[in-house]
């Protein structure tokens, strides 16, 4: 049981060294899970005098007002033999075995936290005691608990020790030692009347009864030892300090603690009571009742850290890795990012991700509809192939077929697919470019510096701006060429006499009638036709060879090579990730620390059982 106490000791002088006080809600807290004693009384109740018994030591700081202005976490720890030594978290190689530095110490320490002020903080003071006369205990010592505030003190202070000390006993976790000075009424008590709204049962609270002997005469306190006038679930403790002479004369404390004994022993009212009197009893007590709660809540303890430790671990993954100090580092780390981003992308367009079925709407849909919305045959109408086919003509009718006129009629109808090839290859465009985006926002990496992440958006949207001029050029050229030569065997397969619809014969007068006309409209729209088919098939090749291949293959080359140029300075200023997330990771990261160690010392403690 003792390696228990020593335990939660260790784990509370970690949750310190790593800021965790139980204060801070955005972060999960150890401290508040941890079973500690919080010893909590008003001023002038006699509770620095209590501790000091228990401890057998004078060194806790004395004079008017408040006097103790922060937590302080008091580790006993029971050795053999030798000397006795103090120690202070904050001064790990330092021992002290005079005890009057050790109280000059504390305060000094507190000064060092509040300034010279009266003001209260509530980040702990981690002392150490080992000595031969103690038992293994830890207790908190918070402030006492005032009526006013004095001179150099907010009017706040009340309500602010109050706050704090009610912090610390509304826990489940926290054991109450409740004193309160037998010459006052205990209606008026404190450390009573605040235990009694956090422990309305008195489930968890220790009532300790000091100045007992300072009581008037005829007077005594057997009703409340006997817990007929406040009843709580452990038995009333009463002691016996010092008085200010024995202190002014520095009586010797195990002296102090034999005349306490004696005291009880021979009172006529509290000698049936003396067996469980005393701060030497009082020490004992708290102590075995301390390693019970510990041992019933190490399961719960465990299983707190271990999903604590899953969300943090989470959330630090969530956060991405802190940023690199050197430029090879800043450099590769860009890099690692980018191929992320990259990497989302290629998945968008092959299918593993949302997207890319997008694109071949485009060509399945898009096109095909804009091609059919073109009607041809009413550009190929009576009235514009005769005007053509005689404009082609000149003064000179033709002779056998009006080739030229054929030529102009083609040209000037495939002159018209240019405008569905322009917008398949810009709907291509638009979609690459919400792609681009889509993944900007899924690479969880590019969030943490907002940068990086206008360039990398910046320089994939320049790369698809220009691919897409690239595509556009190459697309429109599969137009042109089609109206620059002509598939001389298309024209040779048609009927050329007059059984198969021909007219070889007609004289040159009769070749420009209404059935010739629309023979030759009829060719070229069967021709146009022929040739809007072939592009069906040959647009989307040149735009997904041009665009959607491009951008899997070269989407951020043009960055990665200005990014090979820059100076670590530039580099660092791509990486200007949120101050608040990076105070964030620095507090996870250390809130993991305590956890895995917290996790490491108690597994160590239960497998070694």
């Amino acid at each position: 049981m003792e390696t228990l106490i020593s335990l939660v000791n260790k784990i509370q002088r970690a949750c310190t060294a790593l800021g965790d006080h139980g204060e801070d809600n955005a972060l999960p807290t150890l401290w508040e899970a941890l079973p500690s004693i919080a010893v909590v009384g008003g001023q002038s109740s006699g509770k620095s005098s209590v501790l000091e018994s228990i401890v057998g030591k004078d060194f806790l700081p004395r004079g008017a007002g408040i006097v103790t202005r922060r937590p302080l976490v008091l580790q006993l720890h029971k050795i053999d033999e030798g000397r006795e030594y103090a120690e202070f978290m904050h001064l790990p190689r330092k021992k002290f075995t005079d005890f009057a530095a050790v109280r000059k110490e504390i305060a000094d320490e507190t000064d060092r936290e509040t300034g010279r002020s009266k003001q209260i903080s509530s980040v702990p003071i981690h002392l150490s005691i080992f000595s031969p006369n103690v038992v293994n205990l830890t207790l908190v010592d918070l402030p006492g608990l005032t009526k006013v505030a004095v001179d150099g003190q907010p009017e706040s202070i009340v309500h602010d020790i109050e706050n704090m000390v009610r912090s610390y006993i509304e826990k489940p976790n926290c054991i109450i030692l409740a004193i309160s000075p037998a010459n006052q009424d205990l209606a008026t008590s404190d450390a009573i009347k605040i235990s009694r709204e956090v422990d309305p049962r008195g489930e968890r609270t220790f009532g300790v009864l000091t100045k007992i002997d300072l009581m008037d005469k005829g007077t005594d306190a057997v009703d409340i030892l006997e817990g007929k006038s406040y009843k709580l679930q452990f038995p009333w403790i009463g002691v016996v300090n010092r008085s200010q002479a024995d202190i002014n004369k520095s009586v010797d404390m195990i002296a102090a603690r034999r005349r306490e004994r004696e005291y009880f022993q021979n009172s006529p009212e509290y000698g049936h009571l003396a067996s469980r009197m005393g701060s030497e009893h009082l020490g004992k007590l708290l102590s075995k009742h301390l390693e019970q709660v510990i041992k019933s809540r190490i399961p719960g303890l465990q299983s707190l850290i271990s999903k604590t430790i899953n969300e943090l671990e989470t959330e630090l993954s969530r956060l991405g890795r802190p940023v690199a100090t050197d430029a090879g580092g800043k450099l590769y780390m860009i890099m690692e990012i980018c191929r992320s981003f990259d990497q989302i992308f290629k998945e968008h367009l092959d299918g593993t991700r949302s997207g890319g079925d997008k694109i071949y709407n485009v060509f399945d849909n898009q096109l095909p509809a804009s091609l059919k919305r073109l009607q041809f045959d009413k550009h190929l109408s009576m009235d514009n192939v005769r005007k053509l086919i005689t404009e082609a003509d000149g003064y000179q009718p033709h002779l056998i077929a009006p080739e030229q006129g054929y030529r102009r009629l083609i040209e000037s109808t495939l002159v018209t697919i240019r405008g569905p090839a322009e917008a398949a290859v810009d709907a291509v465009h638009v979609i690459l470019k919400d792609l681009v985006h889509k993944s900007i926002s899924e690479t969880m990496e590019l969030k943490q510096y907002p940068t990086l992440r206008v360039e990398v958006s910046a320089a994939a949207v320049d790369s698809l701006d220009r691919m897409r001029e690239e595509s556009k050029k190459a697309t429109l050229q599969l137009v042109d060429m089609e109206s620059s030569y002509l598939t001389v065997e298309f024209f040779r397969k048609l009927p050329q006499d007059a059984e198969k619809g021909g007219n070889p014969t007609l004289s040159i007068f009769d070749r420009y009638n209404d059935s010739y006309l629309r023979r030759i409209g009829s060719n070229v729209l069967a021709y146009v036709n022929m040739v809007c088919a072939s592009l069906r098939n040959s647009i989307p090749k040149s735009v997904v060879y041009c665009q959607v291949r491009e951008a899997k293959r070269s989407l951020l080359d043009y960055f990665f090579a200005e990014l090979g140029k820059k100076e670590t300075r530039q580099l660092s200023s791509l990486l200007d990730e949120d101050p608040a997330v990076m105070q964030r990771r620095t507090l996870l990261g250390k809130r993991l620390e305590l956890y895995r160690s917290a996790q490491a010392d108690i597994d160590a403690v239960t497998w070694g059982k």
